[in-house]
């Protein structure tokens, strides 16, 4: 089920500051809901569009990129057609992906991107954390979630330990996937996908 979570970022780089005795808490978040529509108004709120599609088919478990993009042929005209998405993959991670735990250290740093980031997850689950401001917005995305992240968004990614989902990505940049990473550590303050 699709969960929001938000959070206060913090004001300091932990260590830096006052000596605040906050350092080594996580913060609480101030606002949580399983609401689509709520996390729909929240997200569109800051900039974020999120919407409820139906997964209509469930995959083999061997299907490749381009299986999946078959099966769901209709929803990647819909989002091209909209949005100048000339580039599109599918990613499918599960627990014995053999690059897993690379992925998820990479994902799991603050970045930005020059591009949008649109992706619509068609099984499993992932989190997406978003750094806005003064606040930091936790996304756990599920089967049937399409978000639009859009350029220069600070955030993260979060696929668990035991990664289980696949997600079509939308890219309007033909190299697909390029991140700027922040040098920020903040994604180590707030809770992860286990």
């Amino acid at each position: 089920m699709s969960h929001l979570r938000i959070f206060p970022a913090p004001s300091h780089t932990p260590g830096e500051g006052p000596g605040n005795p906050d350092d080594d808490l996580s913060p609480l978040p101030s606002l949580e809901s399983n609401d689509p529509g709520t996390i729909q108004a929240e997200l569109l709120e800051r900039g974020i569009r999120f919407e409820r599609w139906p997964a209509r088919q469930s995959l083999l478990s061997g299907a490749d990129q381009e299986a999946i993009l078959k099966v769901y042929a209709d929803e990647v005209t819909a989002v091209q057609s909209s949005g100048g998405y000339g580039t599109v993959d599918a990613i499918r991670m599960t627990p014995e992906h053999p690059d897993r735990e690379t992925l998820r250290s990479k994902f799991l740093n603050e970045h930005t991107h020059a591009e949008d980031e649109v992706r619509f997850f068609v099984e499993g689950q992932g989190l997406f954390c978003l750094h806005l401001g003064h606040e930091v917005i936790q996304v756990l995305c599920c089967a049937d979630d399409w978000i639009a992240v859009p350029a220069g968004t600070k955030h993260w990614f979060d696929m668990g330990s035991a990664p289980s989902f696949c997600a079509i990505r939308f890219f309007n940049n033909p190299e697909g996937w390029v991140a700027q990473f922040t040098g920020d550590p903040i994604a180590s303050r707030y809770p992860l996908l286990n």
